[in-house]
């Protein structure tokens, strides 16, 4: 079988041609309607990569064509149930591919229950959001779950539902209108790996029902599981060894990835694909500008493999990318791959994934605020950083989820570091078992065997603030809260969009209440998922408080970001400073140009001017963090964990 371009080009054109004739019998009167010709132009433009992202998944399949068919019709069907403002948003959207590269742009991300209370409160917290600037609101996982454990809602019963503790998919189409009214995309996440044991797919399986069980994979015995487990890696061993789980009532080894409550989908079965398909695109009718892809790397299983990050997993988000370029252009992709940064980087194309996260980024934040020396930071950031000029990262600080120590074992030792010996004093570091540590975290995922872990706590605990605040040190807090701002600094204005999770910019410590319900103990990750303290919220503006300083601070460096063009669409050159407890790069746009420094040591440190002059800053330049002016002839001085934004032109 081959995979000649030029061929498959030709077999797209063949098929589509004999597509069009059965879309028009099937849809009859429907298809001549305003809009349709924009529809199939860009038919016309995708389908070529549709066909050969599907061709080399099934074209091996003796059906192949059918399930072509049977994918291209619910294309169209979503496509007829587009709303038209949904509709005109695509036709906006394609006149400027690169809009989530503005500098206004600036994400945040919360659990609705833990923010708003349900959807209808949430229509209610808009005006918050819009006095920070937000323009695009991830909502963590808010779709039906089982009852009980549910992995913080990435075990999906059902995606067209909505938790009803939280309100009804009425409300979330509201709300996301509402939202666009304003200039907030909505993100919301597609956990498209697998479903919960509940959902409808997987309760006609364990009826027996031999479709729905080829929805999954299964099998009868050992003799499958055990040949795939000898060469991956578990995810959770602490709650099954291996990625497989035993069903009395079937008599069958399902594979489970995550929690045993959690059915890995057969994507090797083209039916799954089209059922997902509709899912997806269902969301994108609802007002989804943005879907956060869930666990891409496990998507694709094949013995003798880590079954992580095989080629036809990037096959397969190719293939749902070219239907929503069809069907539903305004939405963009964000990956979530918390893997090695080079296999993090294979997702970000403008036929994959738009938009990334940046694990190692964020990683390498934490590490450089606790070792002080930012020679990891800066060899990594020069060596990863860059990625197609028609993709953009999303940079975080912290989120949902623990922090793992997700950069390359190459790096640390190019740089003479020890891997193993550097993520556990990381890990020793910031659950308080170092000493002289300001941080206060947990560990969570504990290996008792390898010492392996990551970390739980809130941005502000493990910056050191719990600390300050509970010995009444107010240097200890001040030095906190530089801490904070310095990494919401980096975040801001490196290149990407940046992204709070809620909460941090009031300064919220770890909730460690957690630990006395019985359906959060055990999972650390819970520590730093407090509810929102809207009573603290409401005094935000009061500078005398430390949730007014941390407020006030991050306020200041989005407006900054949303108000200097060097954060749009810019080139970003991470620089050597000389000094080993300085971070620098500069962005440059057009005439715009600006130079960042960031003071990891809670020491005051020198830029000689001599260094300033070779970086071209050879007059005065302003520094517009902090509104001053700097002469490049003289030495800077960098307070501790000051972080400076210095303006000049090229």
């Amino acid at each position: 079988m081959t995979n000649d371009k030029k061929w498959l080009d030709r077999q797209a054109k063949v098929t589509l041609e004999r597509l069009m004739p059965r879309l028009e019998v099937h849809f009859g009167d429907i298809l001549a309607t305003p809009g349709w010709e924009a529809y199939t132009d860009r038919v016309e433009k995708h389908f070529p990569q549709l066909f050969a992202a599907l061709h080399e998944l099934y074209g091996h399949q003796y059906d192949f064509f059918y399930h072509i068919e049977s994918i291209f019709t619910t294309a169209t069907q979503a496509w007829i149930d587009r709303s038209d403002e949904l509709k005109a948003l695509d036709a906006s959207r394609a006149a400027d591919l690169k809009w989530f590269q503005s500098q206004r742009m600036v994400g945040a991300m919360c659990y609705v229950d833990l923010f708003s209370g349900d959807l209808k409160n949430m229509l209610e917290r808009i005006p918050y959001l819009t006095e920070l600037g937000v323009t695009y609101l991830h909502l963590m996982p808010l779709f039906r779950t089982p009852e009980g454990d549910d992995d913080g809602g990435y075990a999906i019963s059902s995606y067209r539902e909505i938790d009803p503790m939280v309100g009804t998919m009425e409300d979330m189409n509201k709300l996301a209108y509402e939202l666009r009214r304003h200039g907030i995309s909505l993100c919301l996440d597609f956990v498209f790996n697998h479903t919960a044991d509940d959902h409808d797919w997987a309760i006609r399986a364990r009826q027996k029902d031999p479709q729905f069980q080829d929805y999954y994979r299964m099998y009868p015995d050992r003799e499958m599981p055990d040949r795939f487990e000898k060469t991956i890696n578990p995810v959770f061993p602490d709650e099954h060894p291996g990625c497989f789980t035993y069903r009395n009532g079937m008599r069958k080894w399902v594979w489970t990835t995550f929690h045993n409550y959690q059915w890995d989908l057969n994507y090797e079965n083209p039916a799954v694909f089209n059922a997902m398909a509709g899912e997806m695109l269902f969301l994108a009718n609802i007002g989804v500008e943005i879907l956060r892809l869930d666990a891409v790397a496990f998507t694709w299983k094949k013995e003798g493999t880590s079954c992580e990050n095989l080629p036809q997993a990037h096959t397969l988000i190719k293939a749902f990318n070219a239907l929503t370029n069809i069907v539903a252009p305004a939405m963009l992709f964000k990956s979530e791959a918390i893997v090695h940064p080079d296999e993090v980087m294979k997702y970000i194309h403008a036929d994959e994934c738009q938009l990334s996260y940046n694990p190692q980024l964020m990683a390498l934040l934490w590490s450089t605020l606790a070792t002080r020396d930012v020679s990891l930071l800066r060899h990594s950031m020069e060596r990863r950083f860059q990625i197609p000029d028609d993709c953009a990262w999303v940079n975080y600080v912290r989120c949902h989820d623990d922090i793992g120590w997700t950069f390359s074992d190459e790096d640390m030792e190019h740089l003479g570091l020890t891997p193993q010996g550097h993520r556990k004093f990381l890990n020793e570091f910031y659950t308080g078992q170092f000493e002289g540590t300001f941080a206060r975290g947990m560990p969570f995922q504990l290996n008792p065997k390898t010492g392996d872990m990551r970390v739980s706590g809130t941005t502000a605990s493990l910056c050191g603030l719990e600390l300050g605040l509970t010995s009444e040190n107010e240097t200890e807090i001040e030095l906190a809260i530089r801490r904070i701002l310095l990494l919401y600094g980096v975040i801001t204005t490196i290149g990407g969009v940046p992204i709070i999770y809620l909460g941090d910019e009031l300064g919220m410590l770890n909730d460690y209440s957690f630990e006395e319900d019985a359906e959060t103990v055990g999972d650390t990750r819970w520590v730093h998922r407090p509810a929102f303290d809207w009573e603290v919220a409401e005094h935000r503006q009061e500078l005398e408080t430390v949730q007014g300083r941390v407020y006030s601070g991050i306020l200041r460096l989005l407006q900054i970001r949303q108000q200097n063009l060097a954060f749009t669409r810019a080139d970003t050159e991470i620089i050597d400073t000389t000094n080993p407890h300085v971070f620098g790069y500069f962005r440059h746009h057009n005439d715009q140009s600006v130079l960042v420094l960031a003071n990891f040591s809670e020491a005051s440190q020198v830029i000689p001017a001599k260094r300033l002059r070779t970086l071209g800053l050879r007059k005065t330049v302003t520094d517009i963090v902090n509104g001053r002016i700097i002469v490049a002839a003289e030495q800077l001085m960098l307070e501790p964990y000051q972080f400076v934004i210095l303006l000049a032109s090229v």
